[in-house]
């Protein structure tokens, strides 16, 4: 975004109001459970758009988040909104929605371990989720360096992520098929492979996810 009047414009959540369900506190980690503690607003000049400043309370644990959201100002049928909230769970509990169970389970126990600092582990769930993801898109190969360099060959995998991709795998079958004498995983090293995880996750659905999105709002339009 260049300016916090495109909240809710173009991406989000389909409706025009906040749904506390999606909210989990960041810190007993229960979800929708929440109160109305304080609502401000600011609204753009000119427009009917506005900013809402939500203080909520956890009813659990007593915690206190800030959320900001808007609905678009021009949407389709039913409406759009989105919304950034603070603080934020710092513990991973679910992946987006759209993204198929098996890549997510993979991802999940990942930045598990990366939060709990298991840095083998986090290596190797990071390497599954990789080859699930790219097993998801079709790949074909006897291992994951073939499926790689299959996704690669069809345009899917550009190639500065067929080379991350690589680095993932390697890294990973370090963990995954250790030798007695064998070193730890880095906690840099295992961070840097979730993280990159993240970022193929971004391109592999949530883009893919968001144009889609855009193109149903168009032919609604």
């Amino acid at each position: 975004m260049d300016s916090w009047w495109e909240l809710g414009e173009g991406f989000g959540f389909q409706g025009n109001k906040l749904e506390l369900w999606r909210i989990q506190c960041p810190f007993c980690l229960e979800k929708g459970n929440f109160l109305l503690e304080h609502h401000s607003e600011k609204k753009k000049p000119n427009s009917d758009k506005k900013l809402n400043f939500d203080t909520y309370k956890c009813n659990s644990c007593a915690g206190y988040i800030l959320i900001l959201w808007s609905a678009a100002e021009y949407g389709f049928s039913g409406g759009l909104y989105s919304m950034r909230v603070l603080p934020y769970p710092i513990r991973y509990e679910e992946a987006p929605e759209y993204w198929p169970e098996g890549v997510s389970r993979f991802w999940l126990q990942a930045h598990r371990s990366l939060h709990d600092s298991n840095w083998d582990a986090a290596a190797v769930m990071a390497r599954s989720a990789l080859q699930a993801a790219l097993r998801g898109h079709k790949a074909d190969g006897k291992n994951l360096k073939q499926e790689i360099e299959d996704l690669g060959k069809k345009g899917i995998l550009p190639p500065i992520i067929q080379d991350w991709s690589n680095n993932v795998r390697e890294l990973g079958n370090d963990s995954a098929h250790p030798m007695p004498d064998q070193p730890p995983t880095s906690r840099d090293d295992a961070s840097e492979m979730v993280k990159f995880l993240d970022f193929l996750m971004e391109y592999l659905y949530t883009l893919p996810k968001r144009i889609e999105d855009y193109r149903q709002r168009k032919s609604a339009d």
